[in-house]
Formats: C-alpha cells, sequence, structure tokens
C-alpha cells in the first residue's frame, strides 16, 4: 500500500537547492556572496540610502572546505521581531508585491540557511537594528525543515547606543574559494558598474577590494504597483473576489488593477457583454475562469505603467562603466517602458569602447536583470543573441576591437531562461528593445569613431607638414636674412590655420 504524506516546503527546497543555484561549494559560495549583497542593497537604495556594503570570506577548516561568509549593510534593519521569520521561514518575505526587486521569491536568505545547515550543520547568526531602534537583536537562526519554521538557539538584544542601523549575517558553509574567487570579484566590480553609488568592500582569504562610492546620485526608487489587467489568472481573481465581496464588478476593476480607471472598465464589460453592476461574489468559478480569459484577451487597456521600476539611468551607468572598464569612452541610453504580457519593462544599454579594455573578436558583454549582474549561462541569453547578430560594421567597429557591451532589463517580473536566475528568456518585446536600445548607444559610438578618425587624420596631416617646417624655414632664413625661429613659428601657425587646430589639441586629441 502506498504511504502518502506532505513535503514542507523548507524540505523541498533543501532537496532540490541546485534550483537556486546551490549546485556545488564554488557556485554555493558564490551564490551565497551574491544573495547577501543583493539583500543589502535593496535594503538601502530602496529606501534612498547610499549603500555602504561590507563582505568578509575566511577559511575555517581547510581540509573539510568550510568557510565563513560575513556581510554587513547599513540599510533599514529588519525589525527584532520578523528576524527568526524572514531567515528561517521558506516563503515569507517582503517581496512579494508588484515593485522592482532583485529577488524574486525571498529564498536567498533561505536557501543560505538551508545549504549552510545541509553541508556545516551550523546556524546562521544574524545581528540587526531597525532605523532609530534603540535595542540591536542578534539571533543564531536554523530552520525546522518538517514545519518549516525558524528554530532560535539564541537570542539576545541590547541597546543600540551608537545608533547603528543594519544587518550583518556570518554563516559557516562548505564552498570553494578558489574556484569561486574569479567570479565573486567579477560579480562585485559589475554590481560596482550599475549601482556607482554604492561603496562595497570585499576581504577574501588571499585578496581585498574596496570599490568606492562614484556619485551620491541615485535612481529614484520604485513604487509599489497594482497587477496589470493581462497579467490575471482564476486564483488571481478568486482571491479578489474574496478580498471584496461587496463589489460590483466595474468596482473591483477600477480599484484593484493598474490602469484601468471607471470608463476603461465599462468599455470592457461591453466588450465581453458583462454587467459591469453585477456582484462579484454571484460570480461562479467557471464565471470567473471566463472572466480572466477575456480581460487577458481584450486589447484595450492601458499599458502598464513603469512607476514599479528603477532603471540605473544612463548617466549612471556612464559613470560606473568609465570608473571600473576603464574605457576611453561610453555612450548609454535609457528605452522608453515597453511591456510583455502585461509587465512593464525597461531596457538600457551601453557600449564602452578602448582604454583598458582588451581587443576581441567579439563584443565583452556585461548583462544584469534588476541590476543583477548575470555571470552564468551567457550563451542561452537573448542579450547575447542579439550582441552577436547586431551589424557592428555598421557602425565603424572592425574586429578585433576593444568594446564591451552592457544589456540591462528591469521589470517587475523578469523572464528568466531557468530557475537558476542567470540568463533572461528570448521574449520578442525584449528582444526588439535590445536591439533598438544598441543600435541607439552604437550611433553615438559610429560619431565619437568618425569624429577620431578625422582627427587622425589631421594629426597625421599636421605631421607631414610640419617635418618640412625646419629646412623651409632655414631656406627662408637664408635668402631673406629674417630669424629661422621666427619664420619656424609662422609656418607652424599657418599649417594650424589649414587644419583648422592647434599643435597642442591635435596632441591632445591623438
Amino acid at each position: 500500500m502506498y504511504h502518502y504524506e506532505a513535503l514542507p516546503a523548507a524540505e523541498w527546497f533543501r532537496r532540490n537547492r541546485e534550483l537556486a543555484g546551490f549546485h556545488n561549494p564554488a557556485r554555493a559560495l558564490y551564490q551565497t556572496v551574491r544573495e547577501l549583497v543583493e539583500n543589502a542593497l535593496d535594503a538601502t537604495e530602496t529606501y534612498g540610502i547610499l549603500p555602504t556594503v561590507y563582505v568578509r570570506i575566511g577559511v575555517v577548516d581547510e581540509q573539510r572546505g568550510w568557510v565563513s561568509v560575513y556581510a554587513e549593510d547599513n540599510g533599514i534593519g529588519i525589525p527584532g521581531g520578523e528576524i527568526p521569520n524572514v531567515l528561517g521561514r521558506v516563503f515569507y518575505s517582503s517581496k512579494y508585491r508588484v515593485r522592482q526587486h532583485r529577488g524574486i521569491f525571498g529564498l536567498g536568505l533561505k536557501m543560505i540557511v538551508l545549504y549552510a545547515q545541509s553541508t556545516t550543520n551550523r546556524p546562521v547568526y544574524v545581528r540587526s537594528a531597525t532605523l532609530k531602534s534603540d535595542k540591536i537583536y542578534e539571533y543564531a537562526i536554523m530552520i525546522d525543515t518538517n514545519s518549516n519554521s525558524p528554530a532560535v538557539l539564541h537570542r539576545q538584544e541590547y541597546p543600540n547606543k551608537y545608533k547603528w542601523h543594519g544587518t550583518a549575517i556570518k554563516v559557516c558553509i562548505e564552498g570553494n574559494w578558489h574556484a569561486a574567487k574569479r567570479r565573486i570579484e567579477e560579480y562585485l566590480r559589475r554590481t560596482a558598474i550599475v549601482a556607482p553609488y554604492a561603496e562595497i568592500i570585499f576581504r577574501g582569504p588571499d585578496v581585498s577590494l574596496r570599490l568606492g562610492r562614484r556619485t551620491t546620485k541615485m535612481p529614484p526608487p520604485p513604487e509599489e504597483g497594482l497587477p496589470h489587467p493581462k497579467t490575471v489568472d482564476a486564483d488571481m481573481l478568486k482571491q479578489m473576489v474574496r478580498e471584496n465581496g461587496s463589489a460590483t464588478l466595474l468596482e473591483l476593476l477600477a480599484g484593484n488593477f493598474d490602469g484601468v480607471g471607471r470608463e476603461t472598465a465599462r468599455a470592457f464589460a461591453a466588450w465581453a457583454g458583462l454587467a459591469p453592476d453585477a456582484r462579484v461574489s454571484e460570480l461562479s468559478q467557471d464565471d470567473l475562469v471566463r472572466l480572466a480569459e477575456r480581460m487577458r484577451q481584450y486589447e484595450g487597456w492601458r499599458r502598464p505603467r513603469a512607476v514599479s521600476l528603477s532603471p540605473a539611468g544612463a548617466e549612471l551607468l556612464e559613470l560606473g562603466a568609465r570608473a571600473i572598464l576603464g574605457a576611453e569612452a561610453v555612450f548609454a541610453v535609457t528605452r522608453k517602458p515597453e511591456s510583455y504580457g502585461g509587465h512593464p519593462f525597461i531596457v538600457e544599454a551601453a557600449v564602452a569602447w578602448g582604454g583598458q579594455i582588451p581587443p576581441a573578436e567579439r563584443p565583452l558583454l556585461l548583462r544584469y536583470a534588476n541590476k543583477i549582474p548575470l555571470l552564468y549561462d551567457e550563451g542561452v541569453d537573448v542579450a547575447r543573441k542579439v550582441a552577436d547578430e547586431f551589424s557592428w560594421q555598421n557602425y565603424r567597429v572592425r574586429f578585433p576591437a576593444p568594446l564591451a557591451v552592457i544589456v540591462h532589463v528591469c521589470s517587475t517580473k523578469i523572464p528568466y531562461v531557468s530557475a537558476g536566475k542567470e540568463a533572461i528568456a528570448d521574449i520578442p518585446e525584449i528582444e526588439r528593445e535590445i536591439r533598438l536600445a544598441l543600435r541607439d548607444a552604437a550611433k553615438k559610438l559610429r560619431a565619437y569613431l568618425a569624429r577620431r578618425e578625422r582627427e587622425a587624420e589631421l594629426v597625421e596631416k599636421y605631421v607631414s607638414l610640419a617635418k618640412y617646417v625646419d629646412e623651409i624655414a632655414h631656406s627662408l632664413a637664408v635668402v631673406t636674412g629674417a630669424s629661422r625661429a621666427r619664420l619656424a613659428e609662422s609656418l607652424h601657425r599657418l599649417i594650424e590655420r589649414k587644419i583648422g587646430m592647434t599643435a597642442e589639441e591635435l596632441l591632445r586629441r591623438a
């Protein structure tokens, strides 16, 4: 006889940790750093706080491959009573809202706890204080996977004398530092490109990295939005009906969906053949299914608003790329908001040229989703496809070339290829916007390269003419008796007038 039982969510994720990026000790260490840094940035920039993030990795037991990871931020902190649930209960998060977040499921911290207790059987230590809190709370936490609830091993609170706020987390896991080192460094550098307003300090067993704040300007934080009618399903409608049982169809639509006013709701009801004054509590289950289908089919809805998005902005992308890539020139664009399937999204792109970027046979590609650097699975990302198919020769780029391409997609729902969240799927609307963004940025690069070519031609012409100045000045001095030095100076000025640029300007731009 079969034996049936329910598998708690925490136990399911512990058994399937690969889905969250914890494939092996190297990838798990990288993923742990990534999750902690992303939480730190979301806890600061979303609330208008200039981020300062400190990360330290240390060796605990080299023979067993155990390492410690410590991360501290200056964010809004976690309320003392919420700390056990935030770290110890799967599917308990502040991210289940229609707003751009770095994370999706709020699973990051829980997966770190689950991975730690699966590999080293050590708890996660957390210290946190909210803004203006007069207390600091400390916990040692594990997860009871059978009940999907926090197991608190230690709890302490003490006075917050210096008004510190933020969150500090320390965890001991099985990790491969030598295999993960390059990825972690690259992740932090790429994070500094898209967030040049952040200060990131990193200490590893054999490396130190300080990525200083380049600006105090931050992008506007995203606002919380409402779902768009095209994203609705029957279960979402059922929940809304439970919460708005006495409402009419008109009131339900106008009060719970993005961009839907009373006139738009009436127009939809007329198109769908529905009574706008009908009570939604009287709708049957089949009625809700049909209503959801009609809402997704209707083409009269307004485009979803982009208030729930927070793009980096062209200015910050250019600043970050110049500082971290050491590029000679960077040109960035932010496209206007678009949508796919009712989900708003914005594409940003930048092209960086020359300087410390090494020449290669194809562009160096830096991919981002909601300001998260994507380092794995590049080959299946839509941005790689667009960058490889792009007609670079039309923009004066000849390979091998010192060219880097940055593509950033922000959305309330990033269409990842897999649960690992490392590559963006080939959605036609997103592919088109990436192509158009690259075209806009490449036009600026073409103008820059054309100007550089003209300047190089002028330098060559100046050099070709200037090499005869001394000989001509000498001959004229013999014939006229004038000063050779003054004649040479006059000849140089004549060449500069013909070229339209001084020697100093030519040398500076060369």
